[in-house]
């Protein structure tokens, strides 16, 4: 048996679909669709049935997947000590953040997180959706939730808050029955500040939707509605006023935290960096915290 092709069985029972793993592990379908037939030949048994819409583990590949997660994790935690162990020669360091924190705060303050290692290089991953500390796919996370794995090591470090905001020229600003909002794409009420802003929202108008709270901050500069943004940001942009609470609506604030992983605790290049960032939260904490 080639323990790789148990990586792709992973991810096909992952992602639900043979495509959805081939996205995941970012190769095409057919190399997914190869390596299962391969691990079943190898196992002399069927592990997935294939139905068209989706992929759905037979009793046996029920019985396997647990296994093959245990060799995943523990290959995955010997990648994770041994990149450790040559710590000192790293240079690059992954940073996963939500677009608003990624573009607004990280990206400004790029250089002072190279402070003390010049020819370190930082890459940042904007993503508004969960990136995994444990398989490696980056480094050190600042979140606006609370971690989801349960083995990552996680700090709050700061509160982020929000409040209504329009450009100073948006002639509805003083009408808020007549306010017309900034959405999102996809309506689906699946994080914290999708359900408050569509709460805030209400039966009135939304004049145009964006992929994410960082163009929405993008498109209320330019007069087009209103929308809900962090303060730390709008109130320091002279383009922006900050409109009236909503009364039957509680003001968002989110938490920020800080995370990594157990077996990086030791690796000193991303202790610094963690550090770091705390310090640059901490250091602003007047405007993430204002109201």
């Amino acid at each position: 048996m080639n323990w790789e092709d148990l990586r792709y069985f992973v991810a096909i029972a992952s992602a639900g679909t043979l495509s959805g793993a081939a996205r995941q592990l970012k190769v095409d379908q057919a190399t997914v669709s190869r390596r299962l037939a391969i691990l079943e030949t190898d196992l002399g048994a069927r592990l997935i049935d294939r139905q068209p819409r989706r992929a759905v583990l037979t009793t046996l590949g029920q019985k396997v997947l647990a296994h093959a997660i245990e060799v995943e994790n523990s290959v995955l935690g010997v990648q994770r000590l041994a990149v450790s162990a040559i710590s000192e020669s790293r240079s690059k360091v992954t940073i996963t953040a939500p677009p608003i924190l990624a573009r607004h705060f990280i990206a400004p303050h790029m250089n002072q997180l190279t402070h003390s290692y010049p020819d370190l290089q930082i890459s940042v991953l904007s993503e508004p959706h969960f990136v995994s500390l444990s398989r490696m796919e980056a480094d050190v996370a600042l979140r606006l939730s609370a971690p989801i794995e349960d083995s990552d090591i996680a700090k709050k470090i700061g509160t982020m808050k929000f409040a209504l905001y329009a450009s100073a020229h948006y002639p509805e600003r003083d009408r808020p029955p007549a306010w017309a909002f900034i959405g999102y794409n996809q309506r689906q009420t699946d994080f914290a500040h999708k359900r408050w802003l569509y709460e805030v929202i209400g039966q009135r108008r939304v004049a145009c939707e964006v992929a994410d709270l960082s163009n929405q901050y993008e498109a209320a500069c330019t007069g087009i509605g209103v929308a809900g943004l962090p303060c730390y940001l709008a109130d320091a942009d002279p383009r922006l006023i900050r409109l009236p609470d909503e009364p039957a609506v509680s003001m968002l604030a989110l938490d920020i935290w800080i995370a990594k992983h157990p077996d990086r605790r030791d690796d000193p290049v991303v202790r610094a960096v963690s550090q770091r960032l705390e310090t640059l939260v901490i250091a602003a904490g007047l405007k993430l915290d204002q109201r």
